[in-house]
């Protein structure tokens, strides 16, 4: 069986001694009392729930799954799921970093992904069903009218019903200008929609009193493709105006989805028959609206993985330093056992090592991300609010696809080092590889967000953001360029951030005389802006580590940080290398492909 300890001792040190959040929060009187005590106590008892009630509950639920009752449209999550929930929202998890008008406890948004990084690596199927309410939140209080923020927000806030979002129909994928979902209005001002929806996570569900969807539909005039789809919200029981809930709305799962992984969430195909729903936004703008939703769920899932590797490396480390294979190649090392532990056969090292590397690059990243999340919604300046907001949307193709390809690759050498238990259930090993898969498809496919960073997030400006992000860069290199310790560290970085502008430039030029070039690029470009990001990131902490063991701080803690980045720049980093040069190859030898094809 598998086991988890929440990386408290990792996220305080990117949190307190590379980021210094407090310090940050103290310039926004939205959180100005949140110092770096109170985050540590939230985090704990974060960890506690994470490990002792969610955890449990991850081998039974991919076991068991939901069940769909075709009579009654009805699905019951597996076994101790519901409980679970009440517990989380007993605790006031759901309110965290929700508005305080709303019942919510207003605190960072930097928190509560540190939060969920812990439950997604606990169980990510159950931690899927509270996730998806922050993004429905975030949307309605974006664009809500003042009528559907008094009617949901609270409830939401509250974890007292839970929110989806509607978007892709059988006929779709991501392309959500084809969806046929029709909204006719009503002459009380509502509206009746009618359609099909698919792959709608956590769509039906017993663990809460109501459900609260987010539906992309169509008005009877609206234009052809993604400039005519509307917002709105329906829910699973009508709302009576004094808040209790009335009849059931004809919004029903009419079938689940047999899944790969996270089978104890309910993927569920969804019927609308003149559902009752209410506009969110303004017509034909729905798109724009939800987009508030997706990209908060992209760093969501991006933070899925990263739990995920977290957990797996932990297990497979665990495991290699008790399962005895062989000896040393350069000699014996257990001399009181029949063989040696396989922590100590190299390649077995690597494997491990890359899972540990990819989670706490990803943890500084998710962690750097939010906190521009927070500046973007709370700082006072609003230059700094302007500057953080364009930089979290340069980085949240690259949290999303990035980290989920990353983990991956982790959860796969993790599942590899225990041989062939780890092709065996109940390690649990498999079910973290399975349940990771989906992370690189949902809310965009990575292929997707490769295109949206490098075709609109860098090219659509002509790079402005991405030199945004290049100057932090450089001034770490100003800093430290000169630090003989830092060498090796900075050197690397500071040369793909010179090639960085250099390579943009040419895909760019290529990409202006053919679209394809662009599509070509776009996956390779992205893994090399993830490289940028992860080394800026190890830079930072080894900047830390480096200085704390100047000190006299004799903590191991420093000397592991020092040894993963090492290992990160020696034998991850260097792929960019090949990146670039498969991207330079240009589309040629994809597209003049159709005998091969035939």
């Amino acid at each position: 069986m598998p086991t988890y300890t929440p990386p408290l001792r990792d996220m305080q040190f990117v949190l307190h001694e590379v980021f210094n959040v407090a310090d940050e929060f103290k310039a926004m009187p939205a959180h100005a009392e949140t110092d770096a005590d109170t985050i540590n106590a939230v985090l704990e008892e974060a960890g506690k729930f994470a490990a002792e009630v969610a955890f449990p509950l991850n081998i039974g639920g991919d076991t068991e799954g939901c069940t769909l009752d075709v009579k009654t449209h009805a699905v019951t999550t597996p076994k101790g799921f519901k409980d679970a929930y009440a517990q989380y929202v007993e605790g006031g998890w759901p309110a965290l970093s929700c508005d305080p008008q709303f019942g919510g406890q207003g605190l960072p948004h930097t928190v509560n992904q540190c939060v969920y990084e812990m439950l997604n690596s606990a169980n990510q199927a159950w931690t899927m069903y509270p996730g998806l309410s922050h993004g429905a939140y975030e949307a309605l209080v974006a664009h809500g009218t003042d009528a559907q923020k008094k009617t949901y927000l609270p409830k939401l806030v509250s974890g007292e019903w839970t929110g989806t979002m509607c978007l892709t129909e059988p006929h779709c994928g991501t392309d959500l200008g084809l969806l046929r979902t029709k909204a006719e209005p009503q002459a009380d001002g509502s509206y009746r929609l009618t359609g099909n929806k698919i792959f709608i996570s956590a769509g039906e569900h017993d663990m809460a009193e109501n459900i609260v969807h987010l539906v992309l539909a169509r008005l009877p005039d609206a234009p052809k493709g993604s400039k005519g789809i509307s917002l709105f919200v329906v829910p699973k029981f009508k709302v009576n105006a004094d808040g209790s809930l009335g009849e059931r709305n004809p919004i029903f799962c009419t079938g689940l989805e047999h899944k790969m992984g996270i089978h104890g969430n309910a993927t569920a195909q969804i019927a609308l028959d003149g559902a009752v729903g209410s506009l969110v936004g303004e017509p034909n703008k729905g798109l724009a609206a939800m987009f508030v939703m997706m990209n908060a769920a992209r760093l969501g899932v991006g933070n899925q993985s990263l739990g995920l590797t977290e957990v797996a490396f932990q297990n497979a480390l665990a495991y290699a330093k008790d399962r005895i294979q062989m000896r040393s190649l350069s000699g014996v090392k257990a001399k009181d056992k029949d063989a040696d532990p396989i922590v100590v056969h190299p390649d077995v090292r690597k494997m491990l090592l890359t899972a540990k590397a990819y989670a706490e690059g990803g943890r500084a990243l998710q962690i750097f991300c939010t906190l521009l999340l927070d500046k973007a919604h709370h700082h006072p300046d609003e230059k700094v609010r302007k500057n953080s907001e364009e930089l979290v949307a340069l980085l949240t193709p690259i949290v999303k696809a990035f980290i989920t390809d990353n983990g991956h690759i982790s959860t796969n050498a993790c599942m590899q080092v225990f041989g062939g238990h780890g092709f065996i259930k109940e390690w649990g090993m498999e079910q973290f590889v399975r349940d990771n898969r989906i992370n690189m498809i949902y809310e965009g496919t990575n292929t997707v967000q490769s295109l949206d960073l490098l075709g609109r997030k860098v090219l659509g400006n002509n790079g402005a953001t991405l030199k945004k992000f290049g100057k932090l860069i450089g001034q770490l290199v100003e800093e430290e360029g000169v630090n003989e310790k830092m060498a090796e560290f900075i050197n690397p970085l500071a040369y793909l951030g010179d090639q960085m502008t250099k390579f943009t430039t040419e895909i760019g030029f290529k990409g202006f005389q053919n679209p394809d070039e662009v599509g070509a690029a776009a996956v390779d470009y992205l893994r090399v802006a993830g490289h940028l990001v992860f080394a800026y990131m190890f830079a930072r902490m080894a900047q830390v580590a480096l200085r704390q063991i100047a000190a006299g701080s004799t903590d191991p803690f420093y000397t592991a940080k020092l040894q993963t980045a090492r290992f990160y720049f020696a034998k991850l980093f260097p792929e960019t290398a090949t990146l670039m040069r498969t991207a330079r190859s240009g589309s040629k030898a994809l597209m003049d492909t159709d005998a091969a094809l035939a």
